[in-house]
């Protein structure tokens, strides 16, 4: 297995897509994320990466520099990783220089699920940001257990921690062990809005109550309001930063 960059490997670019059923339908339903996604082949492809298991891709990484004048130590933005791409576009269009890198996605076939290589990426990611010239990586992560404990707030469920003090939700523990600190909570980092009728073509589920929906795969209770035709998901992530030396 190695890892490259799509800079180094352009010709990949229409594979990066071939990663069937890594997330629900509803999870491409944010706008936002069409500031990123439409454009990160042609603008950020050093900052894309792939692992390759001979010419199959196996896993990817997305991430994006950006200009930020604020201490990621002190505290990250609320609207964590909706914030990060639009903060990326501006600092692109203003002609700022980034002082530092936001981790978006690490995601991995399903067939290789379990394997580490999560890790394997987040650390190749470092690496990537070390080449890059940043010292600071910055991840609105997604604790990938939390979806099992959809009404538990986040502040609880990032606080479970296991004997040993690690994190007890696994991928912010992969983090942690890679060098990386919770920093607090992006309580709006991805907001996700559609008719009912939307919600219903995307899960299934037939939002005919009004109130908090259970989605699987959602952190949190997607909020219905049939009367008024339409329901919200508010996702909460994880700030975790880490200093590249």
């Amino acid at each position: 297995m190695q890892t490259v960059t799509l800079a180094q490997r352009p010709e990949l670019a229409d594979r990066l897509w071939d990663f069937p059923g890594v997330w629900g339908e509803f999870m491409y339903q944010d706008r936002t994320a069409d500031l990123y996604y439409d454009t990160c082949v042609r603008l950020y492809p050093e900052y894309v990466m792939l692992a390759l298991d001979g010419d199959r891709p196996i896993a990817r990484s997305f991430s994006v520099p950006l200009a930020w004048d604020g201490d990621p130590a002190a505290g990250l933005p609320e609207d964590g990783w909706d914030w990060a791409i639009r903060q990326s576009v501006q600092t692109r269009f203003s002609g700022s220089n980034p002082n530092l890198v936001c981790a978006l996605e690490i995601s991995v076939q399903a067939d290789h699920r379990g394997k580490g290589l999560s890790g394997v990426m987040l650390e190749a990611m470092r690496r990537n940001v070390a080449a890059l010239g940043f010292t600071t990586l910055v991840a609105p992560v997604r604790p990938s257990g939390k979806h099992q404990r959809p009404d538990e707030p986040m502040t609880s469920y990032v606080a479970r921690t296991r004997d040993d003090g690690l994190p007890e939700d696994p991928w912010l523990r992969v983090h942690v062990r890679a060098g990386g600190t919770v920093v607090n909570i992006a309580p709006m980092s991805m907001q996700i809005s559609g008719t009912v009728a939307q919600w219903r073509t995307w899960t299934g589920l037939p939002f005919d109550h009004r109130g908090p929906v259970h989605v699987p795969g959602a952190l949190v209770p997607v909020l219905c309001e049939p009367d008024h035709g339409y329901a919200t998901y508010v996702e909460p992530n994880v700030w975790v930063l880490h200093r590249i030396t």
